[in-house]
């Protein structure tokens, strides 16, 4: 998606009533619905939302991402939320990036670029390398590697299955924020966890048990009662 191809904003949605336990950020990118449905099965009351105001009334924030990472942050920029992303971030509160969420947490992408992330993390996003015996995109079921101990991973068994789809993925410099790595032809950040920011590049709402669970330990966090020092 080119800068001309980047949609004029359209007028938020209706504000909810009450501030939101979980904003689900809406950019016009990201299976959206499929989201705030996961949260709403574990119990948690999810908005999808690009108010700022909502966003920066809830609990906790998710960016959730489908598709290119360049479109994904021309339509941040668009639709005016990258200062709220950021504002989410820095306040301190519970912040989940979910599949290109995630990597749009790190200094860059190769796709189609380099192109600019957050800049939140240190690291770059870079293309799974051709091989005849891998697919790209990676998709489907892999198992992930438990690496730095996270809330976000509480009752959750090292090498358990979640869904992947993606062709590019996070190259971590810092490994202390690597909260767990999956391995597909190279080894990659498979989940990040920084203070109250964590990240998955797998698909938490298509992973079944293990990705309700992985959402239900985020509203755990954003209600306060995660356990900061879950070990493997």
């Amino acid at each position: 998606m080119t800068s001309s191809d980047t949609p004029a904003p359209r007028p938020s949605p209706a504000v909810p009533d009450r501030a939101p336990e979980v904003a689900v950020i809406d950019y016009g990118m990201g299976n959206l619905r499929s989201v705030q449905k996961g949260f709403e099965r574990v119990g948690i009351d999810a908005a999808v939302t690009r108010d700022p105001e909502t966003i920066a009334a809830a609990r906790g924030v998710v960016l959730p991402g489908v598709g290119a990472f360049g479109a994904c942050m021309e339509n941040l920029a668009a639709y005016e939320l990258i200062g709220p992303v950021r504002d989410a971030i820095a306040s301190g509160r519970p912040f989940l990036g979910i599949c290109v969420g995630l990597q749009l947490l790190f200094e860059e992408s190769e796709e189609y670029g380099p192109v600019r992330g957050l800049g939140v993390l240190r690291g770059r996003c870079r293309r799974f390398p051709h091989d005849a015996e891998l697919r790209v995109p990676h998709m489907g079921w892999n198992q992930i590697d438990k690496r730095v101990a996270s809330p976000l991973f509480a009752g959750i068994d090292d090498r358990a299955f979640v869904y992947f789809v993606h062709s590019y993925y996070a190259q971590a410099e810092d490994p202390s924020v690597v909260a767990a790595s999956t391995t597909y032809g190279v080894e990659f950040t498979a989940a990040v966890t920084r203070d109250n920011l964590y990240g998955c590049q797998f698909h938490p709402e298509k992973s079944q048990a293990v990705g309700l669970k992985i959402l239900a330990n985020f509203g755990d966090i954003v209600r306060g009662s995660g356990t900061a020092d879950e070990r493997r």
